[in-house]
């Protein structure tokens, strides 16, 4: 089944429905959304010969039109191959080679010069005006017939580590996925209002799918990005208001309304993950905006679908077992099973810290052009994340940390997010990155980057009395790193890669003449 199906069904039954919005400004309802989908459908297969299986990029920012777009993609049959905007173009370039992509949408059309791109892949303009323009639905009346295990989003993942692989996600994979969200996420209906603050080529886009199915409005802000001012006054205006958003994004909407003196009036849900949420920040969170968070843990090999951790559980406060609850992931959602491993991959009993492992229809299909990648992570239809935690009890996943960044310091294994969840919890940290350094006497050491709310009252003393009074000393950082900032990617992912060539770089400095 082809999930443009579902825009086909949604403008069938609630023509009228509100639908698209640049800002606070309705700009399609469902009958129209579907009607220019069917109009670039028809383009993209009569005018530049797009078949089934052709793989189509979008090098956009976040507009109305990039959902057109997609839909417009899925309806022939063709797989959409997003990119962050933020990316350069050279690595976007490098995504539409490696995807072997036959055309590239980016807003004016003008992003690469000739030679760029690959061999074969032409750049069109994606904006083309206001949406309010009519466009006649041509030759393409309903969406291309696909089977559940057709690819429909090759997604790109992130590369802090490397380069690219691509994600193949079928149709099967994004309607689990999509299914799974009102049942362990949260309750969706047609007053609902879909944010899209965080960019549409990752997790906020994919939620777009089950916001279709139920006839829900999409709203893409005027800035066409992250604001939380900007989102406020959405939220007051529109009302019932869900996005995604990374946990530094969060911070950030914490931070703007507690300066504004603002509630969270009007918005309905902020579903976060993507990275760590120390629950210092939580704590601000849920002070600041009540019952209105979730938390979801995936990966884009199982996409925004492994766990969740529901609203009612983040916002009692109360309850004796918060702090253990809410330094959880959540509960597996409905479609995924959840195991742990060692490093043979055999089953860990409960409680036990090792490799989580998933299975269930949501796992992707495999790396795009990438068997050996894909034979390592996929065995058996289990997906080995690479991700360390562990499951209590109850069933609830903790996360500890990528088992690249696991520190292995004088024979003992740190968790650099345990090691970062205590000095978060200091008064005068703002935000806090724990890496390895190579030691000739510990093999490793902890070290950690530190931004201070205000420099002039942080010490060095005072950090380490602060650890030690609170997790063993072994684990204690060896040097703290002060910083304006910590490097970040594009969906706000500190990027540990960074810090480690600095401290490389750093120590040959010192070990210079």
């Amino acid at each position: 089944m082809n999930i443009a199906n579902w825009l086909n069904d949604a403008a069938h039954r609630w023509p009228t429905r509100p639908a698209l919005f640049e800002g606070d400004r309705q700009v399609a309802d469902y009958q129209r959304f579907a009607d220019h989908v069917r109009a670039l459908a028809s383009e993209l297969s009569e005018q530049h010969g797009i078949q089934a299986g052709d793989r189509v990029a979008l090098f956009m920012k976040n507009c109305c039109q990039y959902l057109e777009l997609f839909y417009a993609i899925w309806w022939v049959g063709a797989i959409a191959v997003p990119i962050n905007c933020k990316l350069h173009r050279n690595e976007a370039a490098w995504i539409a080679g490696n995807a072997e992509a036959r055309l590239i949408f980016t807003d004016d059309g003008e992003q690469f010069a000739q030679g760029e791109l690959p061999e074969g892949c032409s750049e069109l303009a994606g904006l083309r005006g206001s949406v309010d323009h009519r466009i006649e639905p041509l030759s393409v009346a309903a969406p291309t017939p696909r089977h559940a295990d057709d690819l429909a989003w090759l997604f790109y993942t992130s590369g802090t580590t490397g380069r690219s692989k691509g994600v193949m996600l079928s149709h099967g994979n994004l309607m689990a996925m999509s299914l799974c969200y009102p049942v362990d996420v949260d309750a969706v209906s047609a007053a609902d209002a879909v944010v899209y603050a965080a960019p549409m080529s990752h997790g906020a886009g994919l939620y777009n799918f089950i916001h279709v199915r139920c006839g829900a409005r999409h709203v893409v802000p005027a800035s066409r990005g992250f604001k939380a001012a900007e989102l406020f006054e959405l939220a007051t205006t529109l009302g019932d208001v869900t996005l995604f958003a990374a946990p530094t994004m969060v911070k950030r909407i914490v931070g703007q309304a507690r300066q504004q003196g603002y509630g969270g009036e009007g918005i309905k849900t902020i579903v976060y993950g993507g990275a760590p949420m120390y629950l210092a920040d939580l704590q601000d969170a849920v002070d600041t905006f009540g019952s209105r968070l979730v938390q979801i843990y995936g990966q884009g090999e199982s996409p925004m679908t492994v766990s969740a951790l529901p609203r009612e559980v983040i916002a009692d406060r109360t309850h004796p077992q918060w702090v253990r609850l809410a330094s959880s992931v959540g509960l597996a959602q409905s479609c995924v099973e959840i195991r742990i491993v060692d490093a043979e991959r055999k089953p860990l009993a409960t409680g036990q810290s090792g490799e989580i492992a998933v299975r269930g229809a949501t796992v992707m299909q495999g790396y795009w052009r990438n068997e050996a990648s894909t034979r390592e992570a996929l065995v058996d239809g289990w997906l080995f994340t690479g991700d360390i935690g562990y499951l209590d009890h109850e069933g609830y996943l903790t996360l500890t940390d990528r088992s690249k960044d696991v520190i292995i310091s004088g024979g003992s294994n740190v968790y650099p997010r345990e090691v970062e969840e205590v000095l978060a919890l200091h008064p005068d940290v703002f935000e806090v990155c724990v890496v390895g350094e190579p030691d000739p006497e510990w093999g490793e050491s902890v070290v950690a980057f530190v931004v201070a709310r205000d420099r002039s009252l942080l010490e060095e003393r005072a950090l380490n009395a602060w650890f030690v009074e609170r997790m063993a000393s072994f684990k204690k950082p060896k040097k703290y790193v002060f910083r304006a900032e910590l490097p970040k990617n594009s969906y706000g992912k500190i990027l540990k890669t960074d810090l480690r060539l600095w401290l490389k770089e750093a120590a040959s400095t010192a070990a210079a003449p």
